[in-house]
């Protein structure tokens, strides 16, 4: 009888949300395959340096070994001084994904709590909008580069060349890319500020920031995260153009974009120079997209009851 009840009160339980969305996120095959593509990047540039050990070379045996293709010593072949491609495309894959997720974490930080406030508040709608027009207007690469190249040498004497050029980069492009998430996050505030429960949290006297923390915040996860994903690819493409216009990254501190700068003038004697890079950002770029796309279809409810 016990069994039966409780097999009773299980089959009534409510699905559980997150339970909901992810089934719905499964159904989506371009997300799927972006999930998996992903996680193998992540996975090879984490755990291929404990895996893949390039060999040391000797000055003689680098300038012999310069250049090479293919081979069950060099998988993907050697770069103009001899290095191991695989070696550094690890280690470049690392870098620009770090790129990609620390400077999506501080554009979605910036941008949530400058649409949060102009959403909420409407004495400050005005001004902090007026600000995000101003730097929508302002055009990204050619900011960047002034950026770069004012600050660069200034960072790179207080926190050290590799360091202070993460650094900076990240940042600049970190506070860059936050207008799209504030534009989204002030009008989701918008409508929800209009709704029942924040009316009655204001009429018992809750104070803003109460009912900003938890009712407000919550209800933004959805298009935030969404954001989050485009953010990604976006920052990891602009990442890559810096380093292929040279502004990027030292030439030993490698990253995908700089690797297709270095191979650039080898194009047509070594293509794979090129290749291999390119279709590592291509393939990071496309599935984070349909990452993306398959959370706002998981998140919205419409379309997750269907």
């Amino acid at each position: 009888m016990t069994d039966l009840r409780a097999a009773a009160q299980a089959s009534t339980r409510p699905e559980s949300q997150w339970r909901a969305i992810w089934q719905q996120f499964r159904t989506h095959k371009g997300a799927a395959f972006g999930l998996v593509v992903l996680a193998i990047l992540i996975l090879a540039v984490l755990i291929g340096p404990f895996v893949w050990h390039p060999a040391k070379l000797t000055v003689v045996e680098a300038i012999k070994s310069k250049n090479l293709g293919p081979t069950w010593r060099f998988p993907l072949g050697t770069d103009q001084i001899g290095r191991d491609m695989l070696g550094r495309m690890i280690q470049a894959g690392k870098v620009s994904l770090a790129v990609g997720f620390v400077a999506m974490l501080i554009a979605l930080t910036f941008g949530t709590t400058i649409g949060i406030l102009a959403g909420y508040f409407k004495r400050l709608d005005g001004p902090l909008m007026r600000l995000t027009d101003i730097f929508l207007s302002l055009p990204l690469i050619p900011l960047l580069l002034v950026l770069v190249m004012l600050f660069r040498d200034n960072v790179a004497g207080i926190l050290g060349p590799e360091l202070g050029a993460f650094t900076l980069i990240v940042f600049a492009i970190g506070i860059t890319s936050w207008m799209q998430a504030a534009r989204i996050v002030r009008g989701e505030v918008l409508a929800l500020k209009e709704r029942e429960y924040v009316i009655a949290s204001r009429s018992i006297g809750a104070p803003a920031r109460r009912i900003i923390l938890r009712h407000i915040l919550p209800n933004v996860i959805s298009p935030v995260m969404v954001a989050a994903t485009l953010g990604i690819a976006d920052a990891i493409i602009t990442e890559s153009v810096l380093s292929f216009l040279g502004l990027g990254f030292p030439p030993d501190f490698p990253t995908w974009g700089r690797l297709l700068f270095d191979g650039l003038s080898y194009l047509q004697l070594y293509p794979e120079r090129v290749i291999w890079p390119g279709l590592a950002i291509s393939l990071t770029v496309l599935s984070v997209n349909y990452i993306g796309d398959g959370l706002r279809d998981a998140l919205d409810p419409r379309i997750r009851g269907r």
